[in-house]
């Protein structure tokens, strides 16, 4: 007789169905609440560069390229204009000081020296006219007061006999009259030529002080003239090299117009291109430091331009305490230009990371070294080997310090 077989509920099948199905509810439980959502990126380890964050000292300069110059160049710039006539010395040439350059003609200069030249001759002979004319009036004038003081002495004569004889009736009154006006004519006669004579000394006097003040200041100009003419040769003002002579023979220069430089050699400085970033940190006395044939020299910016052309202002800078040996003109060098004290500070190697994330994040390696998570940063200072760091790094620690341009907005990168 058949008997009914009773079915087990937990069947093996159904045990394995019931196991499978649990643990894909536990896994999809864990990846909703443990799993790591953040978006990955995977990279080649050897593709990218890791620097470790280290305690130092962060020394606060900026690496810049300056080129040597004489400590002092002179202008050549023509005084007067005119045409090139003569030219003695060439771009590079040694000169001592009043060494002649060039020559330049000017004919109307020339003319007008002349012109004035003559104008004081004739202002010359009209003085001497005018002094001699003087001394021949004085003359004159001096022959007429001694005819008066003779008549003047006759009539009184006359005129003291006549008074004498009136009294005693012995001569008529209308002669005594006529000798006393005689007498007192005469006197006033002789009053008159001496104020002639005053007035016409005064006024030939006031004429030779204007003929010789004209004359003073006539001569004046025929000097600076003659200057102007002397400035006609161009000569070295110092003692150096000349660097350049932008003129050729036959060709016309314009009064200020430059026509070369002068360098003096007895001294150099360095001339440097900064960034206009740090133009509110650099003025004259900060320190700078340059390498030359494996010897380290010191400098002192001596002069700061203010002018700003493509971002960039220059300043110079003089040697503190020698000037290599060596040296020359128009050589460049870099130069470490110190901007403050050096104080204890986390340092992370500067790399492309900055233009990327303007340092307020880095990719930062965990503690497993497969991959590195992204975390929010503070930099302070830079310098051109490190970043000073403020917070979000610990030292130790170790950051993706390369180009992030291909990793997007990636969270963590795996290696």
């Amino acid at each position: 007789m058949d008997r009914k077989i009773e079915k087990k509920f937990w069947s093996k099948k159904r045990i394995t169905l019931v196991s499978g199905g649990a643990v894909v509810a536990l896994l999809l439980i864990y990846n909703l609440i443990f799993a790591d959502h953040r978006s990955k990126l995977n990279v080649e380890k050897d593709k990218i560069t890791i620097s470790k964050v280290t305690r130092g000292t962060f020394d606060q300069y900026i690496a810049v390229t300056a080129v040597v110059l004489p400590l002092k160049t002179i202008r050549l710039d023509a005084i007067v204009g005119g045409y090139v006539s003569q030219k003695y010395l060439e771009g590079g040439s040694m000169v001592k000081r009043g060494d002649s350059i060039l020559r330049l003609e000017n004919q109307n200069m020339m003319m007008e020296f002349v012109n004035h030249e003559t104008e004081i001759y004739r202002l010359i002979n009209e003085l001497q006219n005018t002094r001699q004319t003087l001394k021949q009036n004085r003359f004159t004038m001096q022959q007429t007061i001694n005819e008066l003081d003779f008549q003047i002495d006759q009539a009184k004569d006359l005129y003291d006999r006549n008074k004498q004889l009136v009294d005693e009736k012995i001569v008529a009154r209308q002669d005594y009259i006529k000798y006393k006006l005689d007498y007192e004519r005469l006197v006033k006669q002789k009053q008159i030529e001496i104020e002639s004579q005053k007035f016409q000394e005064d006024n030939a006097k006031i004429q030779i002080e204007r003929l010789e003040s004209t004359i003073a200041r006539t001569q004046r100009n025929l000097q600076m003239m003659k200057d102007n003419l002397n400035n006609l040769v161009l000569k070295a003002p110092i003692d150096g090299q000349l660097s350049s002579v932008d003129a050729e023979v036959g060709g016309s220069i314009q009064a200020g117009q430059n026509i070369g430089q002068i360098d003096d050699l007895n001294g150099f400085k360095m001339r440097a291109e900064v960034d206009e970033h740090y133009i509110s940190r650099v003025f004259p006395g900060l320190k700078a430091s340059f390498e030359f044939n494996n010897k380290s020299y010191e400098l002192v910016i001596l002069k700061v331009y203010p002018e700003v052309k493509n971002g960039r202002f220059n300043v110079d800078m003089k040697f503190d305490k020698e000037t290599p040996e060596g040296i020359r003109r128009g050589q460049s060098s870099p130069i470490r230009l110190e901007l403050g004290k050096s104080s204890a500070a986390l340092l992370l190697p500067v790399g492309g990371f900055f233009s990327d994330t303007g340092g307020n994040w880095v990719y930062v390696v965990d503690k497993s070294g497969k991959r590195a998570v992204k975390r929010n940063i503070s930099l302070g200072q830079k310098n051109p080997q490190f970043f000073e760091i403020l917070e979000g790094l610990q030292e130790g620690e170790q950051v993706i310090t390369s180009s992030y341009e291909n990793f997007g907005d990636k969270e963590v990168l795996v290696f």
